[in-house]
Protein backbone atom coordinates (compact mmCIF):
# COMPACT_ATOMS: atom_id res chain seq x y z
CA UNK A 1 0.00 0.00 0.00
CA UNK A 2 1.61 3.53 -1.04
CA UNK A 3 2.05 5.45 2.22
CA UNK A 4 0.54 9.13 2.56
CA UNK A 5 2.34 12.12 2.31
CA UNK A 6 1.28 12.63 6.39
CA UNK A 7 2.84 9.08 6.83
CA UNK A 8 6.10 9.56 4.69
CA UNK A 9 6.73 12.74 6.51
CA UNK A 10 6.60 10.76 10.11
CA UNK A 11 8.49 7.90 8.78
CA UNK A 12 11.23 9.97 7.99
CA UNK A 13 11.99 12.01 10.81
CA UNK A 14 10.99 8.88 13.10
CA UNK A 15 11.03 5.80 11.37
CA UNK A 16 14.78 5.05 12.06
CA UNK A 17 14.76 5.46 15.54
CA UNK A 18 11.44 3.44 16.39
CA UNK A 19 12.45 0.77 13.68
CA UNK A 20 13.67 -1.57 16.51
CA UNK A 21 11.57 -0.62 19.29
CA UNK A 22 8.42 -1.11 16.92
CA UNK A 23 9.17 -4.40 15.43
CA UNK A 24 9.66 -6.30 18.76
CA UNK A 25 5.95 -5.15 19.26
CA UNK A 26 4.73 -8.49 18.44
CA UNK A 27 1.23 -7.07 18.74
CA UNK A 28 0.93 -4.60 16.92
CA UNK A 29 3.11 -6.94 14.29
CA UNK A 30 0.09 -9.05 14.34
CA UNK A 31 -2.79 -6.33 14.36
CA UNK A 32 -0.78 -4.46 11.22
CA UNK A 33 -0.93 -8.29 9.07
CA UNK A 34 -4.48 -9.09 10.57
CA UNK A 35 -6.08 -5.81 10.00
CA UNK A 36 -4.31 -5.81 6.25
CA UNK A 37 -3.25 -2.35 6.73
CA UNK A 38 -0.07 -3.01 4.36
CA UNK A 39 2.43 -0.73 6.44
CA UNK A 40 5.80 -1.41 8.79
CA UNK A 41 4.88 -1.11 12.13
CA UNK A 42 7.77 1.79 12.29
CA UNK A 43 5.72 3.81 9.94
CA UNK A 44 2.56 3.30 12.10
CA UNK A 45 3.94 3.93 15.28
CA UNK A 46 5.56 7.45 13.79
CA UNK A 47 2.61 8.71 12.55
CA UNK A 48 0.64 7.58 15.86
CA UNK A 49 2.99 10.14 17.47
CA UNK A 50 3.36 12.51 14.90
CA UNK A 51 -0.63 12.47 15.27
CA UNK A 52 -0.81 12.15 19.28
CA UNK A 53 1.26 15.59 19.16
CA UNK A 54 -1.01 17.43 16.46
CA UNK A 55 -3.89 16.54 18.39
CA UNK A 56 -2.33 17.87 21.79
CA UNK A 57 -0.80 20.96 19.96
CA UNK A 58 -4.49 21.98 18.47
CA UNK A 59 -5.94 21.28 22.03
CA UNK A 60 -3.33 23.03 23.76
CA UNK A 61 -3.63 26.13 20.73
CA UNK A 62 -7.46 26.23 21.98
CA UNK A 63 -6.59 27.01 25.47
CA UNK A 64 -4.22 29.12 24.61
CA UNK A 65 -7.35 31.48 23.03
CA UNK A 66 -8.89 30.79 26.05
CA UNK A 67 -6.67 31.61 28.65
CA UNK A 68 -4.18 34.27 25.96
CA UNK A 69 -4.15 37.55 28.97
CA UNK A 70 -6.45 40.26 27.60
CA UNK A 71 -7.15 38.96 24.29
CA UNK A 72 -8.58 35.22 25.29
CA UNK A 73 -12.24 34.11 25.72
CA UNK A 74 -11.76 34.58 29.26
CA UNK A 75 -10.77 38.04 29.17
CA UNK A 76 -13.21 38.76 26.95
CA UNK A 77 -15.34 37.56 29.29
CA UNK A 78 -14.00 39.26 32.47
CA UNK A 79 -14.37 42.65 30.88
CA UNK A 80 -17.97 42.86 29.87
CA UNK A 81 -20.05 44.28 32.75
CA UNK A 82 -21.82 42.35 35.50
CA UNK A 83 -25.86 42.36 34.11
CA UNK A 84 -26.58 42.18 38.14
CA UNK A 85 -24.46 45.59 38.34
CA UNK A 86 -26.32 47.41 35.10
CA UNK A 87 -29.37 48.86 36.74
CA UNK A 88 -27.37 50.26 39.57
CA UNK A 89 -25.44 52.30 37.71
CA UNK A 90 -27.64 53.61 35.26
CA UNK A 91 -29.46 54.54 38.77
CA UNK A 92 -26.67 56.12 39.31
CA UNK A 93 -25.97 57.74 36.03
CA UNK A 94 -29.26 59.42 36.68
CA UNK A 95 -29.44 60.75 40.40
CA UNK A 96 -25.50 61.79 40.40
CA UNK A 97 -24.49 63.00 36.60
CA UNK A 98 -22.06 65.47 37.91
CA UNK A 99 -19.93 62.10 39.21
CA UNK A 100 -20.38 60.37 35.81
CA UNK A 101 -16.55 60.15 34.98
CA UNK A 102 -16.11 58.51 30.99
CA UNK A 103 -12.64 58.02 31.55
CA UNK A 104 -13.05 55.49 34.13
CA UNK A 105 -14.71 52.05 33.90
CA UNK A 106 -18.33 51.86 34.55
CA UNK A 107 -18.21 55.70 34.14
CA UNK A 108 -17.03 55.84 37.76
CA UNK A 109 -20.01 54.30 39.03
CA UNK A 110 -19.33 52.59 42.84
CA UNK A 111 -21.60 49.79 42.08
CA UNK A 112 -19.60 48.45 38.82
CA UNK A 113 -18.38 45.26 38.58
CA UNK A 114 -17.23 42.84 35.70
CA UNK A 115 -17.98 39.04 34.86
CA UNK A 116 -16.12 36.58 36.34
CA UNK A 117 -15.20 33.23 34.86
CA UNK A 118 -16.02 30.62 37.42
CA UNK A 119 -12.92 28.95 38.63
CA UNK A 120 -14.53 25.60 38.24
CA UNK A 121 -15.04 26.00 34.25
CA UNK A 122 -11.36 27.05 34.45
CA UNK A 123 -10.17 23.80 35.79
CA UNK A 124 -12.21 21.65 33.71
CA UNK A 125 -11.39 23.37 30.38
CA UNK A 126 -7.67 22.75 31.26
CA UNK A 127 -8.25 19.34 32.44
CA UNK A 128 -10.51 18.24 29.23
CA UNK A 129 -8.33 20.26 26.92
CA UNK A 130 -4.98 19.60 28.44
CA UNK A 131 -5.10 16.17 29.46
CA UNK A 132 -8.24 13.97 28.73
CA UNK A 133 -8.79 14.43 24.94
CA UNK A 134 -4.78 14.43 23.91
CA UNK A 135 -4.56 11.09 26.28
CA UNK A 136 -7.86 10.25 24.50
CA UNK A 137 -6.74 10.73 21.21
CA UNK A 138 -3.54 8.90 21.52
CA UNK A 139 -5.14 6.33 22.79
CA UNK A 140 -7.65 5.98 19.87
CA UNK A 141 -4.92 6.63 17.21
CA UNK A 142 -2.58 3.64 18.75
CA UNK A 143 -5.69 1.48 19.01
CA UNK A 144 -6.49 1.92 15.35
CA UNK A 145 -4.30 -1.25 14.34
CA UNK A 146 -6.65 -3.49 16.44
CA UNK A 147 -9.58 -2.12 15.74
CA UNK A 148 -9.13 -2.40 12.06
CA UNK A 149 -8.27 -6.39 12.79
CA UNK A 150 -11.45 -6.83 14.82
CA UNK A 151 -13.13 -5.13 12.03
CA UNK A 152 -11.70 -7.31 9.47
CA UNK A 153 -12.48 -10.51 11.47
CA UNK A 154 -16.21 -9.91 12.08
CA UNK A 155 -16.28 -9.03 8.06
CA UNK A 156 -14.64 -12.97 7.70
CA UNK A 157 -17.08 -14.15 10.11
CA UNK A 158 -19.42 -13.18 7.90
CA UNK A 159 -18.50 -14.43 4.58
CA UNK A 160 -17.21 -17.57 5.78
CA UNK A 161 -19.92 -19.40 5.85
CA UNK A 162 -20.91 -18.86 2.33
CA UNK A 163 -16.88 -19.09 1.11
CA UNK A 164 -17.05 -22.40 2.83
CA UNK A 165 -20.17 -23.67 0.24
CA UNK A 166 -18.27 -22.09 -2.80
CA UNK A 167 -15.08 -24.49 -1.56
CA UNK A 168 -17.63 -27.22 -1.17
CA UNK A 169 -19.16 -26.76 -4.14
CA UNK A 170 -15.26 -26.78 -6.10
CA UNK A 171 -14.44 -29.09 -4.49
CA UNK A 172 -17.19 -31.42 -5.47
CA UNK A 173 -16.36 -30.44 -9.51
CA UNK A 174 -12.71 -32.03 -8.55
CA UNK A 175 -11.21 -28.56 -8.52
CA UNK A 176 -7.42 -28.35 -7.17
CA UNK A 177 -6.66 -26.30 -3.91
CA UNK A 178 -4.75 -23.44 -5.82
CA UNK A 179 -7.51 -23.22 -7.94
CA UNK A 180 -9.86 -22.91 -5.41
CA UNK A 181 -8.07 -20.57 -3.50
CA UNK A 182 -7.59 -18.82 -7.69
CA UNK A 183 -11.37 -18.74 -7.96
CA UNK A 184 -12.05 -17.44 -4.08
CA UNK A 185 -9.59 -14.54 -4.65
CA UNK A 186 -11.23 -12.86 -8.52
CA UNK A 187 -14.66 -12.55 -6.49
CA UNK A 188 -13.87 -10.29 -3.56
CA UNK A 189 -16.73 -8.55 -4.40
CA UNK A 190 -18.87 -11.39 -3.38
CA UNK A 191 -16.40 -13.16 -0.41
CA UNK A 192 -15.31 -10.03 0.83
CA UNK A 193 -11.98 -10.05 2.97
CA UNK A 194 -11.93 -14.01 2.74
CA UNK A 195 -10.65 -13.50 -0.94
CA UNK A 196 -7.98 -11.37 0.30
CA UNK A 197 -6.62 -14.26 2.41
CA UNK A 198 -7.51 -17.16 -0.93
CA UNK A 199 -5.57 -14.24 -2.65
CA UNK A 200 -2.42 -14.31 -0.55
CA UNK A 201 -2.28 -18.40 -0.41
CA UNK A 202 -2.34 -18.55 -4.02
CA UNK A 203 0.40 -15.76 -4.49
CA UNK A 204 2.16 -17.33 -1.69
CA UNK A 205 2.25 -20.94 -4.08
CA UNK A 206 2.20 -19.39 -7.68
CA UNK A 207 4.76 -16.54 -7.44
CA UNK A 208 6.60 -17.43 -4.05
CA UNK A 209 6.66 -20.83 -4.86
CA UNK A 210 5.85 -21.76 -1.49
CA UNK A 211 3.78 -25.50 -1.36
CA UNK A 212 0.23 -25.15 -0.78
CA UNK A 213 0.50 -26.61 2.98
CA UNK A 214 3.13 -24.15 4.57
CA UNK A 215 1.15 -21.45 1.96
CA UNK A 216 -1.66 -22.09 4.16
CA UNK A 217 0.44 -22.39 7.31
CA UNK A 218 1.18 -18.98 6.88
CA UNK A 219 -2.49 -17.84 6.70
CA UNK A 220 -2.97 -19.58 9.93
CA UNK A 221 -0.68 -16.15 11.22
CA UNK A 222 -2.22 -13.87 8.56
CA UNK A 223 -6.34 -14.87 9.58
CA UNK A 224 -8.23 -11.94 11.37
CA UNK A 225 -11.25 -14.24 12.86
CA UNK A 226 -10.66 -17.46 14.86
CA UNK A 227 -13.42 -19.02 12.47
CA UNK A 228 -10.72 -18.82 9.26
CA UNK A 229 -7.82 -19.93 11.39
CA UNK A 230 -9.77 -23.10 12.36
CA UNK A 231 -10.93 -23.22 8.45
CA UNK A 232 -7.14 -23.23 7.33
CA UNK A 233 -5.99 -25.46 9.98
CA UNK A 234 -8.48 -28.04 9.14
CA UNK A 235 -7.07 -27.65 5.68
CA UNK A 236 -3.59 -28.49 6.81
CA UNK A 237 -4.99 -31.20 9.12
CA UNK A 238 -6.56 -32.69 6.02
CA UNK A 239 -4.02 -32.56 3.61
CA UNK A 240 -1.10 -33.78 5.64
CA UNK A 241 -3.10 -36.50 7.37
CA UNK A 242 -4.10 -37.67 3.91
CA UNK A 243 -8.07 -36.96 4.14
CA UNK A 244 -10.46 -36.00 1.94
CA UNK A 245 -10.60 -32.78 1.36
CA UNK A 246 -14.24 -32.40 -0.28
CA UNK A 247 -15.66 -33.85 3.12
CA UNK A 248 -13.85 -31.68 5.13
CA UNK A 249 -14.98 -28.91 3.11
CA UNK A 250 -18.91 -30.04 3.12
CA UNK A 251 -18.78 -30.82 7.21
CA UNK A 252 -17.35 -27.36 7.64
CA UNK A 253 -19.60 -25.40 5.40
CA UNK A 254 -22.29 -26.88 6.83
CA UNK A 255 -21.12 -26.12 10.26
CA UNK A 256 -20.65 -22.57 9.16
CA UNK A 257 -24.08 -22.41 7.99
CA UNK A 258 -25.35 -23.61 11.08
CA UNK A 259 -23.70 -20.56 13.01
CA UNK A 260 -24.57 -18.11 10.72
CA UNK A 261 -27.89 -19.22 11.07
CA UNK A 262 -27.73 -19.08 14.39
CA UNK A 263 -26.32 -15.36 14.28
CA UNK A 264 -28.90 -14.00 12.17
CA UNK A 265 -31.37 -16.29 14.44
CA UNK A 266 -30.45 -14.06 17.63
CA UNK A 267 -29.98 -10.87 15.53
CA UNK A 268 -34.64 -11.44 14.34
CA UNK A 269 -34.70 -12.08 18.23
CA UNK A 270 -32.89 -9.22 19.27
CA UNK A 271 -34.75 -7.00 16.70
CA UNK A 272 -37.90 -7.98 17.69
CA UNK A 273 -37.46 -7.49 21.14
CA UNK A 274 -36.37 -3.74 20.17
CA UNK A 275 -40.26 -3.65 18.00
CA UNK A 276 -41.72 -4.58 21.03
CA UNK A 277 -40.44 -2.60 23.46
CA UNK A 278 -40.70 0.29 20.82
CA UNK A 279 -44.43 -0.28 21.04
CA UNK A 280 -44.78 0.48 24.98
CA UNK A 281 -41.81 2.77 25.01
CA UNK A 282 -42.47 5.21 22.46
CA UNK A 283 -46.03 4.68 21.53
CA UNK A 284 -48.24 4.03 24.63
CA UNK A 285 -45.79 5.68 27.36
CA UNK A 286 -45.96 8.59 25.91
CA UNK A 287 -49.95 8.68 25.84
CA UNK A 288 -50.28 7.53 29.62
CA UNK A 289 -47.79 9.90 30.66
CA UNK A 290 -49.16 13.43 28.87
CA UNK A 291 -52.70 12.08 30.61
CA UNK A 292 -51.46 11.12 33.78
CA UNK A 293 -49.45 14.71 33.91
CA UNK A 294 -52.73 16.37 33.06
CA UNK A 295 -54.68 14.73 35.64
CA UNK A 296 -52.16 14.75 39.14
CA UNK A 297 -51.43 18.82 37.82
CA UNK A 298 -55.16 19.33 37.95
CA UNK A 299 -56.30 17.35 41.12
CA UNK A 300 -52.91 18.00 42.80
CA UNK A 301 -54.30 21.18 44.52
CA UNK A 302 -53.18 24.00 45.66
CA UNK A 303 -53.80 25.99 42.32
CA UNK A 304 -50.99 23.68 40.33
CA UNK A 305 -51.13 24.00 37.08
CA UNK A 306 -48.99 22.33 33.82
CA UNK A 307 -47.19 25.08 32.32
CA UNK A 308 -47.33 24.89 28.09
CA UNK A 309 -44.28 24.97 28.10
CA UNK A 310 -43.50 21.62 29.89
CA UNK A 311 -45.91 20.49 27.55
CA UNK A 312 -44.44 21.28 24.36
CA UNK A 313 -41.02 20.37 25.80
CA UNK A 314 -42.44 17.02 26.26
CA UNK A 315 -44.40 16.64 23.14
CA UNK A 316 -41.48 18.37 20.80
CA UNK A 317 -38.58 16.97 22.76
CA UNK A 318 -39.15 14.12 25.09
CA UNK A 319 -41.02 12.02 22.55
CA UNK A 320 -38.96 13.01 19.36
CA UNK A 321 -35.75 11.65 21.37
CA UNK A 322 -37.63 9.00 22.36
CA UNK A 323 -38.26 7.64 18.51
CA UNK A 324 -34.77 9.05 17.44
CA UNK A 325 -32.72 6.92 19.93
CA UNK A 326 -34.49 3.77 18.93
CA UNK A 327 -34.05 4.39 15.79
CA UNK A 328 -30.63 4.65 15.96
CA UNK A 329 -30.43 1.60 17.92
CA UNK A 330 -32.04 -0.48 15.02
CA UNK A 331 -29.46 1.35 12.39
CA UNK A 332 -26.64 0.38 14.29
CA UNK A 333 -27.92 -3.23 14.61
CA UNK A 334 -28.56 -3.60 11.34
CA UNK A 335 -25.47 -1.97 10.13
CA UNK A 336 -23.85 -4.62 11.96
CA UNK A 337 -25.14 -7.75 10.05
CA UNK A 338 -24.62 -5.59 6.51
CA UNK A 339 -22.63 -7.55 4.09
Amino acid sequence: MELTAWQRFCNRILGRILKKRARRDVALSENLVKGSMGIMPEVYLSTVIFTSIAIALVCWGIIGIFFMPELGVIAFWESLQDPATINPCLDWEYWEPELVDKSKPGNGCPDYATRVFPAPFKIFILVILGAIVPYSGFLLVRGGAKREADKRGAQIEKYLPYAASYTAAMSAANATPAKIFRSLAMNKDIYGDVSEDAGLIYRDVTLLGYDLITAIKLSVDRAASVWLTEFFQGMVGTLTSGGHLKLYFLNRAEHYMRENRTRLQQFLESIALLAESYIVVAVAMPLFLIVMLVIMFWVSGSGAQMSEGMLYGIVLGFIPMIHIAYAVLVYTSSKEQEM
